[in-house]
């Protein structure tokens, strides 16, 4: 039996890879990659990296992940790719017309889905399921459709059918919410004291209607209702909510264990996450030293 690969989904720091970065991922042989603006130029250079990645594996199908949602969060931007609405204005063009916000929300991930798998890239993190409320941070902001649970699941339906019917699978994020956090993440570790009824019916409910999606994403929240660790490395988290409550059966990644909400050096916060229930870990930094 082939030895697996690690649990780890890793960045590089640039648009090619350098000879120390090639004989690391040979190394370590990570499950995949992830892709950011610093590593996306023309679309020749972003094939040429994505082969390079799995060449270095040496394994052809190894996952190339993109946070390529529209709006303020696009890794391809304009002029070598479209510029792809937020979802926030798609969630208000259904506010008002809800066939004509479901099929803007299909067409937009299918025209997204076509440019990443030309590339090469298999795997897009969306869509954002977070359900926003007033006085939150703005890190999710127009990054959510809106603020109705209920059409949050239904365009989120959508982007997903887009995604695979453009032969990339989608990631739904960040379970089990992150749209009551009012401090950013990247930055600190937001708190959440809701209890667990309001949750269920708001933060939690379009992650029970797609939950049979391939990939999810964990948010690095504290659900005090559920644990007083971040939900990316709680076991109560994982096993009762997200794959218990919500149902999620698909890939369980973590959120990127290098954003400032989590404790500990690279190793501790990969081994806690995984320790508590998430498949593999985000590693998205591409410095060789973490």
């Amino acid at each position: 039996m082939p030895t697996p690969p690690k649990a780890v989904i890793l960045g590089c720091a640039g648009a090619s890879l350098s000879d120390a970065e090639r004989g690391f991922f040979a190394d370590a042989d990570p499950l995949g990659f992830i892709l950011f603006g610093r590593n996306c130029g023309a679309p020749a250079q972003l094939r040429a990296l994505v082969g390079s990645l799995r060449e270095s594996v040496g394994r052809a199908d190894a996952p190339v992940l993109i946070d390529q949602e529209g709006g303020r969060v696009a890794r391809l931007r304009p002029p070598d790719w479209h510029e792809a609405p937020a979802a926030g204005r798609i969630g208000a063009l259904a506010s008002g017309d809800m066939a004509a916000g479901r099929e803007a929300a299909r067409i937009n991930a299918r025209l997204m889905a076509t440019e990443l798998f030309d590339a090469g890239i298999t795997v897009d993190c969306v869509p954002v399921l977070d359900v926003p409320v007033e006085g939150a941070h703005d890190v999710i902001g127009d990054r959510a459709f809106c603020a109705d649970p209920e059409l949050v699941a239904d365009l989120g339906a959508e982007v997903c059918a887009g995604m695979l019917a453009g032969g990339v699978l989608p990631v739904i994020k960040h379970m089990p919410g992150h749209g009551r956090a009012v401090a950013d993440s990247h930055h600190a570790l937001p708190l959440v004291d809701e209890p667990l009824e309001v949750l269920r019916a708001t933060d939690f409910a379009p992650f029970a209607r797609l939950a049979d999606a391939p990939w999810g994403m964990t948010a690095h929240i504290v659900f005090s209702a559920v644990d007083d660790a971040p939900a990316t490395q709680s076991p109560r988290v994982i096993a009762d909510i997200i794959r218990g409550e919500i149902g999620f059966t698909g890939v369980l990644a973590s959120d990127d264990i290098g954003m400032d909400a989590l404790a500990g050096g690279p190793a501790e916060r990969a081994a806690a996450s995984l320790a508590a229930g998430c498949d593999v870990v985000l590693h998205c930094s591409g410095i060789l030293d973490e």
